[in-house]
């Protein structure tokens, strides 16, 4: 992008990102396409083939605690009693790509539904027919969702989002990063979460002095 932006790396499983989705929404309604998101899907734990153990569940339990605390974000508890669930965060991402094809902004409308539906409602976003329900409350008809989930393509356009995260050296989620154009000089917002009160701030500080260097670097003179 030639224009300041931001870059969010995330993750549909993850709950620290569920915890950090309103900022997200904040930003994007304060700066809206004035300042771009742009969202990489960063890879928490694709292709898990084996379900949760007993640690597993107490470990994952104590993490939506801990950001329940921290965010005031809904939890549906009854997860926990779930059989067998294998945490494959593979298939909801590759929702959140292809979902993405119609836009960035309904790529973050995605992420922020399947994080409600996996979190709040206790459904299986590992599933594909939940993940097509998902799709269609978007605008997004069932079928032609299916068709395109189930394609190499979304499967290889997923793979690049987490190469690209781990290329970039993103090791945890949510991780917000800042550009200011094309030459790859990228500032860190914030490498896990953090509430409103402290990214919104950071961000418009940020945003007002890359826009008064390009004022000031195209400025209009007399002739």
């Amino acid at each position: 992008m030639r224009k300041p932006h931001l870059v969010y790396f995330a993750d549909p499983m993850c709950s620290w990102c569920w915890g950090f989705s309103p900022v997200i929404e904040a930003i994007s309604a304060q700066f809206g396409t004035s300042l771009p998101i742009r969202l990489i899907m960063g890879g928490l734990r694709p292709w898990t083939k084996e379900p949760m153990t007993t640690h597993d569940r107490g470990d994952i339990r104590s993490h939506w605690e801990h950001v329940h605390e921290a965010s005031g974000q809904p939890f549906d508890l009854a997860f926990f009693d779930r059989g067998r669930f294998v945490y494959d965060t593979e298939p909801p991402s590759r929702a959140v790509v292809v979902l993405r094809r119609r836009g960035m902004a309904t790529g973050l409308a995605a992420l922020r539904r399947i994080h409600r539906a996996f979190y709040a409602e206790n459904r299986d976003v590992t599933d594909t027919d939940t993940l097509a329900a998902l799709a269609a409350e978007l605008g997004v008809d069932a079928e032609t969702f299916r068709s395109e989930f189930d394609s190499e393509a979304a499967g290889e356009e997923t793979r690049g989002d987490f190469a690209i995260a781990q290329s970039a050296g993103i090791r945890g989620f949510p991780t917000l990063i800042a550009g200011e154009g094309d030459d790859n000089q990228y500032a860190l917002v914030t490498h896990g979460f953090q509430p409103g009160a402290r990214i919104l701030p950071a961000v418009e500080q940020w945003f007002g002095k890359t826009e008064a260097m390009s004022s000031a670097e195209t400025g209009q003179a007399c002739a």
